[in-house]
């Protein structure tokens, strides 16, 4: 059987901030160099930062797009999937993902991390959504105070998550 590169998702905000542009792009470098491929929407904001953070650091990039054409994607997307399912798209993303790495975000972005968890893929987040429920907090969403942090936490639970698989 053959080995295959851990697949990690980057999702946030298509407008984000100078913040969490930095953030994501280091994210993405960090991946590369630990021999991960990078999965995204495909567009701008974090994604496009993630993407080239990951081309930065020699790293693949998959972009699943939501409309019609492959030309939507960022420049730094290696293979563009176009689906044409608008929103819908999440849900490949993230099935596609051992793990899902969240730095901000909007509606979206929750979707992506509703998706991630209802399926048991670990979700660490840098800055963003958290989850309450009847006042409760619920600590699912590993959070990172980092770039690095967050990517050390993700390789770290795909190395759990494939242990208990295998």
């Amino acid at each position: 059987m053959c080995e295959r590169a851990p697949v990690i998702a980057v999702i946030g905000a298509a407008e984000c901030t100078p913040a969490e542009e930095v953030q994501a792009a280091y994210i993405g470098r960090l991946l590369a160099e630990q021999g991960a491929v990078l999965i995204s929407g495909g567009r701008t904001g974090v994604m496009e930062a993630a993407c080239g953070g990951a081309k930065a650091g020699g790293g693949l990039t998959i972009g699943v797009l939501p409309g019609d054409s492959a030309d939507e994607a960022n420049r730094y997307v290696d293979v563009a999937i176009v689906t044409g399912m608008g929103e819908a798209r999440n849900a490949i993303i993230v099935n596609s993902a051992d793990a899902v790495i969240a730095v901000g975000g909007e509606y979206g972005t929750l979707s992506e991390i509703a998706l991630a968890l209802k399926r048991g893929i670990p979700v660490i987040g840098l800055g963003t959504w958290e989850l309450v429920k009847d006042g409760q907090t619920h600590n699912v969403i590993h959070v990172a105070g980092s770039a690095q942090e967050a990517v050390e936490i993700a390789m770290n639970a795909i190395g759990r998550r494939l242990r208990s698989i295998g």
